[in-house]
């Protein structure tokens, strides 16, 4: 079960992370054998699936990300908290409304999350 002080904590420190730009800080976040899915990563990873599996293809498809948006900020609007799992639900790109669901392990890092944009 996740306490909402340590969703808080966790959400708090991954925003930090991407925010600053800190490669290495976002992915302090995601265990070795993450999983993620996104529409985006059809256009940043080039997979038709929209779907990336471990942290060295995450590494890579994030720093795309930074890459091609060099001004990337996510501000916070919403914290939903399960009982392995967080909503983040925050303003993106050009304040396009995003959120991800994340799946925690027993330490606290993402080992699956599915992330979801809306209409700019």
């Amino acid at each position: 079960m996740v306490e909402r002080a340590a969703a808080e904590a966790f959400a708090r420190a991954w925003y930090e992370a991407w925010n600053a730009h800190d490669l290495d800080a976002v992915m302090s976040h995601y265990a070795d054998d993450v999983e993620m899915a996104s529409p985006l990563v059809v256009s940043l990873a080039g997979s038709p699936a929209g779907t990336i599996a471990g942290k060295d293809a995450l590494r890579a498809y994030f720093a795309a990300g930074l890459e091609r948006y060099p001004a990337l900020r996510f501000e916070p609007l919403g914290l939903f908290v399960g009982v392995d799992s967080l909503v983040l639900h925050y303003l993106s790109v050009d304040g396009r409304p995003s959120a991800e669901v994340v799946f925690l392990d027993d330490e606290g890092k993402v080992v699956r999350y599915f992330a979801h944009y809306g209409a700019t």
